[in-house]
């Protein structure tokens, strides 16, 4: 019998940008997502979003070969749901850093689950 491993395999992070604007663009959200991809060193396979019509705000996921990341936005409260579930040797931290650059926030609130872990 192995003993168990105390790394866990994958990290998922769930970051609560608030105080954000420019959240109803599409094509720079997109931008944005597939920027922090990169910037983990991670695989985009696929990617897809949905603005909601004016004044509404943008649903999306980046499909990673280790993984995803997702965006919702509520630019009428300043608001945007991140998650970001990455595992392999990509740097999840990255990803989060970069988002949070991109957008520059008010405030942020991350919260970080190891995933995998026994």
């Amino acid at each position: 019998m192995s003993a168990p491993d105390d790394h866990a395999p994958g990290l998922h992070l769930i970051l609560d940008l608030y105080g954000v604007s420019e959240l109803e663009d599409e094509a720079a959200i997109d931008a944005a997502l597939t920027g922090a991809a990169k910037a983990a060193g991670a695989t985009v396979l696929a990617h897809h979003f949905h603005h909601f019509g004016t004044g509404h705000g943008v649903t999306g996921v980046v499909l990673l070969a280790e993984s995803h990341m997702s965006i919702h936005t509520w630019p009428e409260r300043g608001y945007a749901a991140i998650d970001i579930f990455m595992c392999g040797r990509t740097n999840a931290q990255a990803a989060a850093d970069h988002l949070v650059a991109l957008f520059a926030p008010e405030r942020v609130v991350r919260t970080e689950l190891p995933r995998g872990q026994s």
